[in-house]
C-alpha cells in the first residue's frame, strides 16, 4: 500500500468514471431489470412522504410524543436509508409508523440508497436530513468536512456482513490470490473491511482502482447476484440480504465479518444528522431518535413480525419480497442496538487508513449522543459513550 495515498474522499471522485466502466464491463449484458425483480431488492432512489400506518399510529394518544397535534419545529423531514436488513430499524420503524407516532404533524419523506457516498453527498446537498448509514462514509462525509457536515446520533445494528464465495474456484482463505471479489461501493463500509483484510493477509491491492493481488469490484447489490451467476466475480464481501442471496445460487460463507471483531460486535449502521439540521431543529431529532429506540426494542420483542415488516418494506421499495432461504439467515445475523459501538468506530478508521483510502483522521467531535441519551434516560436505560469522540 503507498502509505502517503490521498484520502478517501479525493479518491472517489477522479475515479468515479473508471470505476463505474470497470464495474460495467465486469456484468456487461445483464439486464438491470430482471435483476431487480430476482434480487428483491435494490437501490431506487425514490422521495415520497411516509405512506404506511403510520399515520393511523400518529393518532394513537401516546402522551409522551409529539403525536395528537402537538406542533414540532419542522413540517417535514427527510430520512435517507438503505433497503438492506442492516437499516431493518429505518424499514421497520417507518413500516410500523413508530416514527410517525413521534413526530406527529411533522411529515416524512424518504429517499433510498444503494450505498454510503451517495447518501453522504444528498445530505451535504440538504435533500435529506437524517441517515441510517454505515460508519466509514459516515467517516469520510466528517473528515471531508472538516467536522462540520454531520453528527452521529445513535447506533442501530452491529453485523450481518459475510465474504462469500464460489466454493469451485476458493477453496479457503488463503485462495483469494487472482480472485474477483464485488464490494458495493468505492469507499463504502464493505470496500473498507475487504481492502482491510486482504491488506492483513499480506495481498497487494491499489485501494482507488481495486486492482491488485485480489480485485476488487465495485459492483451495485442489486448486480451482484447476476455477476456472480455469470462468473464476473468470483465472490463478495455484502451486507445483508445480498450475502444471502448469493448462498443461494451456490456460494458458501467463508467468512462473517463478526468473527474478525471483539466480543462479535462492530458498527455496521449509525443514524447521522446535519449539523444544520440538528441545530435548527433538535425536537425533530430527538422524536426520531424516540421511534428508532421505540423500534428497536419493538424488533427484539417482536423478532417474526419486525421481520415480516422489514421484508414489506424491501418490496414496496424493489418489487419482490425476500424468498425465507435468504431473509430468514440475513436477518438471524443482525443484532439491532441503540449503542452506536463508537470504539469500533475508530477501528474501522483504521481499516481505511491501513486500505490505503484514507489519511490519519481526526475524529473528535463525531458524535453528538446528547439526545440519545435524554431518551434513554427517559426510559430508565443506561447512557452509551461515544468513546472520547463527543461534541468538540
Amino acid at each position: 500500500m503507498a502509505p502517503n495515498r490521498a484520502p478517501l474522499h479525493t479518491l472517489i471522485r477522479p475515479n468515479a468514471g473508471r470505476i463505474r466502466r470497470t464495474a460495467a464491463a465486469a456484468v456487461a449484458g445483464l439486464a438491470a431489470v430482471s435483476l431487480l425483480s430476482a434480487c428483491g431488492y435494490g437501490s431506487k432512489a425514490d422521495d415520497k412522504s411516509s405512506d404506511t400506518k403510520a399515520n393511523a399510529a400518529a393518532t394513537a394518544g401516546d402522551p409522551s410524543s409529539a403525536a395528537g397535534g402537538a406542533k414540532l419545529s419542522a413540517d417535514t423531514v427527510k430520512i435517507g436509508y438503505f433497503a438492506n436488513l442492516t437499516h431493518g430499524t429505518a424499514l421497520v420503524g417507518l413500516q410500523e409508523g413508530l416514527f410517525q407516532k413521534e413526530l406527529g404533524a411533522t411529515q416524512i419523506k424518504t429517499q433510498v440508497f444503494n450505498a454510503g457516498p451517495a447518501e453522504i453527498e444528498a445530505l451535504n446537498a440538504g435533500s435529506i436530513d437524517i441517515g441510517w448509514i454505515g460508519p466509514s462514509p459516515a467517516i469520510n462525509g466528517y473528515t471531508k468536512s472538516e467536522g462540520k457536515s454531520l453528527k452521529i446520533i445513535s447506533g442501530s445494528a452491529s453485523g450481518g456482513v459475510k465474504l462469500v464465495v464460489n466454493p469451485d474456484k476458493v477453496a479457503s482463505l488463503d485462495d483469494l490470490k487472482g480472485k474477483k471479489i464485488a464490494t458495493p461501493q468505492l469507499g463504502n463500509t464493505q470496500d473498507v473491511a475487504l481492502l482491510n483484510y486482504l491488506a492483513g493477509k499480506g495481498y497487494k491491492v491499489d485501494a482507488s482502482s481495486g486492482a491488485g493481488d485480489v480485485s476488487v469490484v465495485r459492483t451495485d447489490n442489486k448486480v451482484t447476484p447476476d455477476a456472480y451467476k455469470q462468473g464476473s466475480v468470483d465472490g463478495a464481501w455484502v451486507p445483508e440480504p445480498t450475502a444471502s442471496k448469493l448462498v443461494t445460487l451456490g456460494a458458501k460463507v467463508l467468512l462473517n465479518e463478526k468473527d474478525v471483531w471483539p466480543d462479535k460486535k462492530f458498527v455496521i449502521t449509525n443514524i447521522i444528522v446535519s449539523q444544520k439540521f440538528l441545530k435548527e431543529h433538535p425536537d425533530v431529532v430527538e422524536a426520531v431518535l424516540r421511534g428508532s429506540v421505540n423500534t428497536n426494542a419493538f424488533i427484539k420483542a417482536n423478532p417474526d413480525k419486525a421481520k415480516a415488516d422489514a421484508n414489506e418494506a424491501i418490496k414496496k421499495e424493489a418489487g419482490n419480497a425476500l424468498e425465507p432461504a435468504i431473509l430468514d439467515p440475513a436477518w438471524s445475523d443482525i443484532d439491532f442496538l441503540d449503542d452506536p459501538l463508537a470504539g469500533t468506530l475508530q477501528a474501522e478508521a483504521d481499516h481505511a487508513v491501513t486500505a490505503g483510502l484514507l489519511k490519519k483522521p481526526s475524529l473528535n467531535g463525531i458524535y453528538d449522543l446528547a439526545l440519545l441519551n435524554k431518551v434513554l434516560a427517559a426510559k430508565g436505560q443506561a447512557a452509551v459513550a461515544d468513546a472520547g469522540l463527543g461534541t468538540k
